[in-house]
């Protein structure tokens, strides 16, 4: 049995301009973030100064599967940081219809 990852009914609310509630779960993703990353930076950075290891930090050069494992890491950082556009766009999807799709594009066409 598969468990299912987003919750059913509506979302609360909690600004009036739309997207707004997108825009601040963002922000709480990205400050979340920023502060795990400031705290072993500065970790890393007195590890790295104590024992002397500054010239060779600046030097490092990633082979491909470090660069492989940063991107994998920098794509599950997305998923998060877009979770609720995605789901909006998805709930969207299912409300959409060929109907709809159509005169969306008369409208347009009218300019």
């Amino acid at each position: 049995m598969t468990l299912r990852r987003t919750a059913r009914g509506k979302r609360p609310r909690f600004y009036d301009a739309p997207g707004l509630d997108q825009a601040m779960s963002m922000i709480v993703v990205l400050a979340q973030e920023m502060t795990v990353l400031r705290d072993r930076l500065d970790t890393v950075e007195r590890v790295a100064s104590e024992a002397g290891l500054g010239a060779a930090i600046e030097a490092y050069e990633p082979p491909q599967a470090v660069l492989e494992v940063r991107e994998a890491r920098r794509q599950a950082f997305l998923t998060r940081l877009y979770y609720l556009a995605r789901q909006d766009a998805a709930q969207a999807a299912e409300q959409d219809d060929e109907g709809r799709f159509t005169a969306a594009l008369d409208e347009i066409a009218k300019g």
